[in-house]
């Protein structure tokens, strides 16, 4: 089983972190040239390129400048802060299951297009949606939809199943017909004025609370996940199809 998730915008690079498993990104090397593209950027350019403001510019320009320099790199899933990884709370997950969260949890990223989870990466702010044009490419999805494809494929065993647990910006760099897998795609709905719909920050934190549960039981056969039953959640069964897994509070 494979379980790809979304990056966070929020990211940690002072908390001391558990372990001193690393590793080098697979796509360091076009992880780099996007940077080269991204220092030619001015502030200005990067407020209007990530919807993001001025402040969150001014601190990102400084990344993208001092990235050949920097000296500030982490594993990804410990430099990671956003709901998810909250959920997922990888600080407190025991020794014994770091290889498999090593061998299971993939990373879709807009700067490194696939991240395992002690891959070091420095400081960054590079969301997929975003559009940059590098080289011939229009966008982020065509620069990174086949390496990403082809790396997921490459680590696929026979059967194996991919469980969608990344946000639809994302996962779109995915092109399902070309991934050699059944994919799972679970939804966390709350029950709010007289219907079950999804709420964004509850979604994202489940989808790591989701991930810890795999992690924690060393959950190998997909359908255990159906047990899933973390902050009140259960599978709905009248609400799920045999590729979309509805969870339900």
């Amino acid at each position: 089983m494979k379980i790809l998730l979304s990056p966070a915008k929020t990211l940690d690079y002072k908390s001391v972190f558990p372990t001193i498993k690393t590793s080098k990104p697979i796509f360091e090397k076009q992880a780099n040239a996007l940077n080269t593209v991204l220092q030619l950027k001015s502030p200005k350019q990067l407020t209007e390129l990530m919807y993001v403001s001025d402040k969150l510019a001014e601190l990102n320009w400084k990344r993208n400048q001092d990235w050949e320099k920097t000296k500030e790199v982490r594993p990804a899933v410990y430099a990671f802060q956003g709901a998810a990884y909250v959920g997922l709370d990888a600080y407190s997950i025991k020794e014994k299951d770091l290889d498999y969260l090593e061998r299971t949890l993939r990373i879709l990223s807009g700067q490194y297009g696939i991240l395992r989870p002690f891959d070091l990466i420095k400081p960054y702010r590079l969301e997929m949606g975003s559009k940059l044009q590098v080289d011939n490419y229009k966008s982020l999805y065509e620069f990174w939809d086949a390496k990403v494809i082809d790396t997921i494929n490459d680590e696929l065993i026979s059967d194996e199943v991919v469980v969608n647990l990344a946000s639809n910006e994302y996962f779109k760099v995915i092109k399902p017909k070309l991934l050699k897998a059944k994919i799972i795609t679970p939804i966390f709905k709350d029950y709010k004025s007289g219907q079950y719909k999804v709420i964004s920050f509850y979604a994202k934190k489940a989808r790591g609370k989701m991930t810890r549960f795999a992690v924690d039981n060393q959950i190998e056969n997909v359908e255990k996940l159906k047990t899933f039953a973390v902050d009140g959640y259960g599978f709905d069964e009248k609400l799920s199809t045999n590729t979309e897994w509805v969870f339900t509070r």
